[in-house]
């Protein structure tokens, strides 16, 4: 089976609902965010001195393991095929671009290479030079990195942390994520049910930061949008009944299901109370395929999302040219993003050091723009790989780099400004099939 089909096929269950619960930050990250010093400023917009030693260095953290060391294998390719492109278009000052640790660049096994010890790995890409960080996968171990890198001016660019509360994280600036935060779906969701008719919508929750931040930007948005937002129910994992018979009292026209480990749970009662079909709409936690755990036609024509698009051909190709045996591309396109744009940055500010790169990501990814300086005013021009990028600076513009992942224009504060999300429907078979794609931006 191909890598489309496989992707495809299985962006449930097994596969997401775990890498979702892996993503989800929770407590740990909220303990972390709150008890943890970390660099003041923000490099993002700083103009900087150039202080670069002419070799571009990327490094590579994964902390994936038990059920979603599958990750590894996905983002590293990608890693790789990007560095590849990257010198194949003549590298970095005509010198090639070094992807750390030097075990994850070689041909063989990269196990050794990464630990479940994200301060480590930083420490060691550190002792090694590298001068941006891609990584890491767990939003829980993002801080941990973090609190290594941006004391040493080195940025770190996520693929795949998704928690809400990273965008405030004091990182200096040092601190970008090509996925988006998890409330960015808000927007998608709400739409989905306004699209479809629904004037009166009510959002039942999971206990915990995701439910509680992905549920108020569903409300926010179908507010927004004119619709009557009339209830927000908070369930415990298995206890979801009460809170569903509160859902139905309020007779909404759509319901929307945020949950991650009782999503289960929460939907068979919402089918109990009657509410099934096409009057649900699933979080990005809560879609799976539930098959015959749910009552027969019980989903039929519910709606979920997936953060993401779907690999183009050419791009499954080039991934699968660096690893052939290659089953899966969550998060591929995003880590290819990273990488590329890191160095458009180096390139743009002329300079590999950390700051610099830093200092020209918000810019060349089209998002907001320093005050001061060339990267404030010089014309902009969209440009899709990063030979093409190279050209448009030749011609004395401004990349503005739209990736596998799509439109990227980091905000202040790292994050993306566009954020696209699969659409799935679901049949009488409680089964979901890729039926759309919506797209999430805001001003940078």
């Amino acid at each position: 089976m191909g890598v489309a089909a496989t992707r495809l096929s299985r962006p449930f269950g097994g596969r997401r609902s775990r890498v979702v619960s892996l993503l989800a930050g929770g407590a740990a990250l909220a303990l972390a965010l709150a008890g943890c010093s970390a660099t003041v400023g923000n490099a993002r917009l700083d103009a900087v001195t150039p202080s670069g030693d002419g070799v571009l260095r990327v490094g590579v953290i994964l902390d994936n393991s038990g059920g979603s060391a599958f990750l590894n294998d996905s983002e590293l390719a990608a890693a790789k095929l990007a560095v590849k492109q990257i010198n194949d278009a003549g590298g970095y000052k005509g010198h090639p671009v070094e992807l750390l640790p030097a075990s994850a660049a070689s041909d063989g096994s990269s196990a050794a290479a990464f630990t479940a010890d994200t301060a480590a790995q930083a420490k060691a890409l550190l002792g090694a030079h590298a001068d941006v960080v891609v990584g890491p996968t767990d939003s829980s171990h993002a801080v941990a990195a973090i609190d290594v890198l941006s004391p040493a001016r080195v940025p770190l660019i996520s693929p795949s942390n998704t928690a809400s509360g990273l965008s405030s994280y004091k990182s200096g600036g040092f601190y970008f994520r090509t996925s988006a935060a998890d409330t960015a779906q808000g927007s998608v969701l709400a739409k989905l049910a306004h699209d479809a008719g629904a004037k009166r919508l009510s959002v039942l929750h999971e206990a915990g930061d995701y439910g509680t931040r992905v549920s108020g930007a569903v409300m926010d948005a179908a507010r927004g949008l004119g619709m009557d937002a009339v209830s927000n129910v908070e369930f415990a994992a298995g206890k979801a009944a009460p809170a569903a018979a509160s859902i139905k009292s309020g007779t909404p026209d759509a319901v929307v299901v945020v949950a991650r480990d009782g999503a289960q749970g929460a939907l068979a009662e919402l089918l109990n109370a009657g509410l099934k079909g096409k009057k649900l709409l699933l979080s990005d936690g809560a879609i799976r395929q539930y098959g015959t755990t749910l009552g027969a036609g019980g989903l039929d024509g519910a709606r979920g999302i997936l953060p993401g698009v779907f690999p183009s051909v050419e791009f499954q190709a080039g991934l699968t040219g660096i690893a052939p045996n290659l089953k899966d591309t969550t998060y591929a396109a995003e880590t290819y993003d990273a990488v590329t744009l890191a160095a458009i940055a180096a390139a743009a500010a002329n300079d590999d050091a950390g700051a610099s790169i830093a200092a020209w990501l918000t810019t060349v990814s089209g998002g907001v723009r320093p005050t001061s300086g060339d990267a404030a005013s010089k014309e902009r021009t969209s440009c899709a790989s990063y030979k093409d990028c190279l050209e448009v600076l030749k011609g004395a513009k401004l990349p503005d780099y739209d990736g596998e992942s799509g439109t990227i224009g980091f905000d202040a504060n790292g994050d993306v400004t566009s954020s696209n999300y699969m659409v799935f429907t679901y049949g009488a078979d409680n089964t979901a099939r890729v039926s759309g794609k919506e797209t999430a931006s805001r001003t940078p």
